[in-house]
């Protein structure tokens, strides 16, 4: 669908600029466009390797698994069934962890595997409410430290870079509980809780 959207804005351009008599703009755009992308992108492998050397001095340092114990309690009681029934609840925290500290590439690999444990044993292609709630959270997880954030503004050369943090915790806190507590509504309601 993104494909035929991109394909249509193409044709309606070119079209445009035909009718217009401006090929040239086309020209210098495309050029354009292809250099800003390719600066964008050096700039954010750069601070995005900065920011995943952190987190692994994190991880080797035992931080990772020290908030993994802290958030256990909570955790169970947001995915009952994963903690309960010792499936996936250990992916479950690894990837929460993760995502607090700003991993989220790491995050990816994380929640398909905690996916695949929650599915182990069922003959069913319905999401269970714990997988719901795992991509909600994974999707609109609190982030402790917003390293793609602080790389896109940092890249673009914000004139403010880091005073975002406050307001991306609180919205992304806002988000994740709205998105836990619908979740769990749901799942009463269809009697997967």
């Amino acid at each position: 669908m993104i494909g035929k959207c991109f394909g249509a804005l193409c044709i309606i351009s070119v079209a445009f600029a035909i009718f217009s008599g401006n090929l040239e703009g086309i020209n210098e755009g495309i050029l354009s466009g292809a250099q800003k992308s390719v600066t964008t992108t050096l700039s954010l492998l750069g601070i995005m390797v900065f920011w995943n050397g952190i987190m692994e001095v994190f991880k080797d340092c035992g931080l990772i698994s020290f908030l993994a114990k802290i958030l256990k309690p909570v955790l169970k009681f947001v995915f009952p069934r994963a903690f309960k029934e010792k499936k996936g609840d250990k992916e479950i925290t690894a990837c929460i962890s993760a995502n607090l500290l700003g991993l989220s590439n790491a995050t990816t690999p994380l929640a398909l595997n905690a996916i695949e444990k929650l599915n182990e044993g069922r003959n069913s292609d319905k999401a269970t409410n714990d997988m719901i709630t795992l991509s909600i959270i994974g999707s609109s997880c609190f982030c402790l430290v917003p390293t793609t954030v602080i790389a896109v503004r940092t890249a673009m050369k914000a004139s403010i870079t880091y005073e975002i943090i406050v307001p991306v915790w609180i919205v992304s806190g806002v988000c994740m509980c709205l998105g836990i507590l619908l979740s769990r509504i749901v799942g009463k309601i269809s009697g997967d809780s």
